[in-house]
């Protein structure tokens, strides 16, 4: 049970420590806390597109029909945030959604969805984990019904962004994950003509990881830049993550689109942002012109669906590229922002870019890694916090932000930002500036301050 721990968004590992006997204790856990909660109903199962997924999911049902449980299981591989919906959708208890997200084929992963839909907090995830167990032994009470989570999600995500497509193109590419089918149904309901990219079943994902990074995507880009379409959208291996390509940009930086997204809807809406630590401070710019707040929570989507509701937020992000907006599941939904992409493009995201920037500034952003041990994190964290220089890169530090790690908000408008990975063995750096040499030297700056650190022992 000691190998079972829920990061940042669920417990992933590799099929290694990844075990049907791990997986259904998790469930048995999962069971038990619903029980000791009080909380009635019956719970979904989904999973994502790797070849072993089915088998974790019917392991899950199994284990939770024999609790008592009704489960919605997935009639095959879904989004994470359909089956989001579903529970919100349907007064389910919650769900469990078998899925290593945008990691390798050779990893899978498992994360609990209470009843309101939105992303686990601590002190629920804490509670299961003390409740791991092996499942007893015994009769299954409970009855597994096979669910089609995609076209309730659709009918919603539709009424709720409103989007004419007729006449444009769009470049799709599912990077065989679980939005194969789900984004591009969803793209041409609303009119679009679909160019689809990577759109088979391969539970191998082509022999790289699910992961849209501007790398990983050169043949939408291409798709894009040659003409061929207007806008080029792309999800993650679990679609709960998008990225956006366009004719001018090429790959579209998450921050830009978050800020174009945002700008899109107080066209028509009023309310707050709520960002993580690491997004950009251009969110700040475009609520302080609107005359709106911004909310900064700690990384991670289940801190950003928790002050979406406390402060009624038009919109919530994360410089990772998960969104959503008020009136929907508080979850991450790349079939959602796929969307809302597109519908921005009918009227130029380009051009609406260009207008943000020449307004509020230029931003750049940019991180690396360093790879530190999961039980070296805190002391680096609690020695740079001995160790916060005057000034970075030849700018003076002119605020210490601690919401999660260290930013330093620097005297010249830029930042940096130091914090421990919640999902890999590593260091996080991150740096905004108005250019992209400044950026560089930032990161360098930050390498240097916490690289020794990560080796004092």
């Amino acid at each position: 049970m000691d190998a079972i721990s829920f990061g940042t968004d669920g417990w992933r590992a590799p099929l290694s420590e990844f075990t049907s006997e791990r997986v259904r204790a998790v469930g048995q856990a999962v069971a038990t806390y619903l029980d000791d909660a009080g909380v009635e109903g019956a719970v979904a199962v989904g999973y994502d597109a790797r070849e072993t997924s089915p088998g974790f999911a019917t392991d899950l049902a199994e284990v939770l029909t024999a609790n008592g449980r009704d489960v919605l299981l997935a009639a095959r591989d879904c989004p994470t945030p359909t089956v989001a919906w579903a529970v919100a959708d349907r007064d389910l208890a919650g769900a469990l959604m078998v899925t290593a997200s945008h990691n390798p084929a050779a990893y899978n992963g498992v994360k609990f969805i209470p009843e309101d839909g939105a992303p686990a907090l601590p002190d629920v995830t804490e509670a299961i984990e003390a409740r791991l167990a092996a499942p007893a032994d015994g009769p299954s009470d409970g009855e597994v019904t096979e669910t089609d989570f995609l076209p309730g999600h659709a009918d919603h995500v539709l009424d709720l962004v409103d989007a004419d497509l007729s006449g444009l193109t769009v470049a799709y590419d599912a990077m065989h994950g679980s939005g194969r089918e789900a984004t591009p149904a969803l793209l041409e309901r609303a009119g679009a003509d679909v160019v689809r990219l990577r759109c088979d079943e391969d539970p191998t994902f082509g022999g790289a990881p699910p992961e849209p990074s501007a790398d990983h995507l050169g043949d939408l880009i291409a798709t894009v830049r040659d003409g061929d379409a207007d806008v080029g959208v792309a999800n993650d291996g679990d679609a709960d993550r998008v990225a956006v390509v366009t004719p001018e940009r090429g790959y579209l930086d998450e921050n830009r689109f978050f800020a174009a997204l945002y700008d899109h809807l107080l066209g028509s809406r009023s309310g707050p942002a709520v960002r993580t630590v690491s997004t950009t401070f251009l969110i700040d710019r475009i609520a302080e012109a609107h005359g709106e707040e911004v909310v900064e929570t700690k990384v991670g989507f289940k801190w950003v669906a928790r002050a979406m509701a406390e402060h009624d937020a038009l919109v919530g992000g994360e410089e990772s590229g998960g969104f959503s907006v008020r009136g929907h599941v508080r979850e991450k939904d790349g079939v959602l922002a796929a969307l809302y992409a597109a519908a921005m493009a009918t009227d130029g995201l380009d051009e609406r870019v260009d207008a943000l920037l020449a307004t509020h500034g230029e931003i750049y952003q940019d991180k690396v890694s360093l790879d530190c041990p999961d039980d070296r994190k805190a002391a680096v964290v609690g020695a740079l916090g001995d160790r916060i220089p005057e000034d970075v890169a030849g700018a003076a530090v002119a605020d210490v932000n601690t919401v999660d790690g260290f930013k330093l908000q620097l005297a010249d408008g830029s930042w940096l930002l130091v914090r421990p990975s919640g999902t890999e063995p590593k260091m996080r750096v991150y740096a905004e500036a108005g250019d992209e040499d400044r950026v560089a030297a930032l990161l360098d700056a930050g390498h240097d301050l916490v690289a020794p650190l990560i080796d004092d022992k």
